[in-house]
């Protein structure tokens, strides 16, 4: 899973940086026809005009919203937008990590427990033990120690199935914390950028000596982009987050349920 976190990373920082010099040699090609065109404009003045005005509209349809983004991001620093793209990455990360071990620690109990029930009648422990080790998932591992103990006497099973049982839900948890950790990083990042951003607007203000709209909004539209991204980047793993609590208290309820049942059928079968 770390391997996957990895490369997950880099795939996320290539594909951004790959993004960044499309948008680069975009931006460079659209600026080659406007210095070409300075020579023609000269003769037919009164007819390029029209054509300027009509040509933005349909570039930014023929672009979409990934233009847009990119555009934003840009505007808005890389200095401060960067890290929060960052925690958007690797808080991803852990979420896609945490969704395949989740699922993968999802099993039918309905059927575990018959066919630990069949074993038990038809083969003893030791048959049940085999079913366990040949079915993956925390809660055949946990069976498993219940039934290496099972010479000891029921008590001692009990508390194998209470003591490895904690273990495994730790596990479910694993990595939780770091999502945790991008949701509140994310909107800090964004405000702190917008804090700085403020600060660099009232230094431009005042090196102009005067209060210019222009200066003023350009300046603020800057310091917002950052919180804007990053309050949508704590959004997006906070959604994510909240699926993966369900998943996991749905995972504990589901054991705890199978380790009374699976008391039942030793105490059934002594």
């Amino acid at each position: 899973m770390k391997k996957l976190i990895a490369l997950l990373t880099v795939f996320g920082f290539l594909t951004f940086g790959i993004a960044n010099n499309a948008f680069a040699q975009n931006s460079k090609k659209a600026d080659k026809p406007a210095t070409e065109q300075t020579v023609d404009t000269t003769q037919a003045a009164p007819e390029a005009a029209p054509a300027e005005l009509t040509s933005d509209p349909d570039e930014a349809e023929n672009h979409g919203l990934h233009y847009v983004l990119k555009d934003k991001f840009i505007q808005g620093g890389a200095v401060w937008m960067t890290p929060v793209l960052i925690c958007l990455i690797l808080g991803l990360a852990f979420v896609i990590e945490r969704i395949f071990y989740l699922n993968l620690s999802s099993v039918n109990s309905k059927k575990l427990l018959n066919k630990v029930e069949d074993a038990i009648k038809n083969g003893g422990i030791e048959k049940a033990k085999e079913v366990c080790r040949d079915t993956k998932g925390p809660l055949a591992a946990v069976f498993y120690q219940g039934l290496d103990r099972y010479d000891e006497g029921l008590d001692s099973v009990e508390k194998a199935l209470t003591s490895y049982g904690g273990v495994q839900m730790a596990n479910l948890e694993t990595n939780m914390t770091w999502i945790s950790l991008f949701i509140a990083l994310s909107p800090s990042l964004g405000f702190l950028g917008t804090v700085i951003g403020m600060v660099q607007a009232f230094d431009d203000i005042e090196r102009a000596g005067d209060i210019s709209p222009t200066i003023v909004a350009g300046g603020m539209k800057t310091a917002l982009l950052t919180t804007v991204f990053g309050l949508i980047s704590a959004m997006i793993l906070q959604v994510f987050y909240n699926y993966l609590l369900t998943k996991i208290d749905s995972i504990v309820n589901d054991m705890e349920d199978a380790t009374i049942s699976f008391m039942d059928i030793l105490v059934k079968n002594k």
